[in-house]
């Protein structure tokens, strides 16, 4: 009997045939590996709101990023006065506060969310320059108090003893301590100080002042979440091994610890912003923060207080992009917490 083999058409082999195998070989599936932070993106680009406010969010920074080459496309600056553009009472010519899409008026050129009341600046561009004014002060002074808090944080929790003591101390007395109340004395005093021989006080020094006042008042909350989080980290077996290879203090604070509180840095980052966005929009519609002819959000809400009825564009303006930019931070930085949080089932 000789030996047949198996075509594969469903026949029975003869009795004593050698049976071979005719399958597919099985394919081999890599396994690859995902970091915290590709798990994280994961789970957030799962969340069509966070993925949507941190469009607008990016949005907002891009346009404060480019406002110079929005100046030169759009044709027009936003310090550029033109009473031609008002009437007599100072009021916008035109409706909605002058907006125009035609270059036929007094200015010739367009104004797209009309000209402020008694000036006849473009609105646009202030709402632009105004952007980044208002995203620097605050993006700056957030990641300065970051910084500290960070810093306090991780030495206070991880020395311990009379250190953690003594910051714990200095935290508690800054979080009672009134921010207002030390803003409207400090400002004015720190200008003083900054001033010229004419009295005047230079934008960037008004900048960095609201800048030095967020970053000392914002840390704290900052220092108190990591050095919780740094209390359940000093023990673990990781650090327990830099310790017996001999690992300085500044290697096990820095780079031991650090990198493992990441995402509530970030978390703590994405909601800290828009707290500053609207502290240094106050602190300018209280006369204290930036001042003419510096664009800002909050300068234009207090400048419109006294044409809110004949003018509300020049209020609604400021105040709803305000509004829009806050929202969407808080927004993006609770679905960045739960994309951060692994137990999230988002």
């Amino acid at each position: 009997m000789s030996d047949t083999k198996s075509t594969g058409t469903g026949q029975a082999p003869e009795a004593g045939a050698t049976l071979v195998a005719d399958a597919p070989e099985a394919k081999k599936t890599a396994i690859v590996g995902r970091s915290p932070g590709k798990l994280a993106w994961m789970r957030l680009k799962r969340d069509r709101v966070g993925v949507f406010s941190l469009g607008i969010v990016l949005l907002f920074f891009i346009v404060a990023a480019l406002a110079d080459v929005i100046e030169l496309i759009y044709g027009y600056g936003p310090r550029t006065l033109n009473s031609n553009l008002l009437n007599d009472e100072g009021r916008p010519l035109g409706v909605l506060g002058g907006i125009t899409f035609s270059s036929d008026g007094p200015s010739n050129h367009i104004h797209i969310l009309g000209v402020e009341p008694q000036v006849g600046r473009d609105m646009f561009m202030q709402l632009v320059f105004g952007a980044r004014t208002s995203l620097l002060i605050s993006v700056l002074a957030t990641v300065i108090s970051l910084v500290i808090g960070v810093v306090v944080g991780i030495v206070a929790a991880y020395v311990g003893g009379w250190v953690d003591t003594f910051l714990n101390w200095f935290t508690d007395y800054m979080l009672a301590f009134p921010f207002l109340i030390f803003a409207f004395a400090a400002i004015p005093i720190v200008n003083t100080w900054l001033a010229d021989d004419k009295g005047e006080v230079g934008e960037w020094s008004r900048i960095w002042t609201i800048i030095v006042i967020f970053s000392v008042f914002g840390w704290m909350g900052t220092a108190r979440l990591v050095r919780g989080q740094v209390l359940s980290l000093r023990e673990r077996e990781y650090i327990e091994a830099a310790r017996a290879a001999g690992a300085g203090l500044g290697h096990i604070l820095f780079r031991q610890l650090l990198p493992n509180l990441w995402a509530p840095i970030l978390v703590t980052f994405s909601l800290s912003v828009p707290a500053t966005v609207t502290g240094e929009a106050a602190l300018s519609f209280l006369g204290i923060g930036v001042v003419e002819p510096t664009p800002d959000w909050g300068r234009m809400i207090n400048n419109s207080v006294l044409w809110y009825r004949e003018e509300p564009m020049y209020m609604l303006i400021p105040g709803v992009s305000i509004f829009i930019l806050v929202l969407a931070f808080n927004l993006f930085g609770d679905a960045l917490r739960d994309a951060l949080d692994p137990k999230s089932t988002k």
